[in-house]
């Protein structure tokens, strides 16, 4: 990833935003995709580095190593290294972390709730999402003696 100067117009615009707008200052620590998922899988305590892996489908080993470093710089999680054979990295929530657990655990919730107004409302609007009625045979026909046959020499 490249690193954007700090004397770039970019960061300065990007950092006087954050001054002036809190909703700012906190999609800079947590924006993107995978960090509000991190923070989210340490909430109910702390996990390996292979814990999170697994629990996070779809992240590769570059994001995740970059998100954390960038986590703990943000001072959001910390990292303790136990000096055992082989070292066991342990990540947890810092104290500024924990006081986002409830932000996020409210954003899962609201999730939840919209993705059902979501789906309700694609359900209902779309013709082609609602299911459709199985005639005998099994299938999405329509039943047999709704459909109409042409037979050669004959007008319907």
């Amino acid at each position: 990833m490249t690193k954007i100067k700090e004397s770039s117009t970019w960061n300065s615009n990007k950092t006087a935003s954050a001054l002036k707008c809190p909703i700012t200052y906190v999609m800079n620590k947590i924006g993107g995709h995978w960090k509000p998922i991190i923070l989210y899988y340490l909430i109910p305590g702390p996990k390996r580095y292979s814990e999170l892996r697994r629990a996070i489908p779809g992240i590769t080993e570059k994001m995740l190593a970059q998100h954390l470093k960038q986590l703990r710089e943000d001072n959001l999680i910390e990292r303790v290294v136990q000096q055992e054979m082989p070292p066991i990295t342990i990540y947890s929530l810092s104290k500024s972390g924990k006081k986002m657990a409830p932000i996020l655990l409210a954003l899962g919730d609201w999730a939840l709730k919209d993705s059902k107004l979501y789906v309700n409302l694609v359900m209902n609007s779309v013709p082609d999402a609602q299911p459709k009625a199985k005639s005998k045979e099994g299938n999405n026909s329509p039943p047999r003696s709704s459909r109409k046959r042409k037979v050669v020499g004959q007008k319907l």
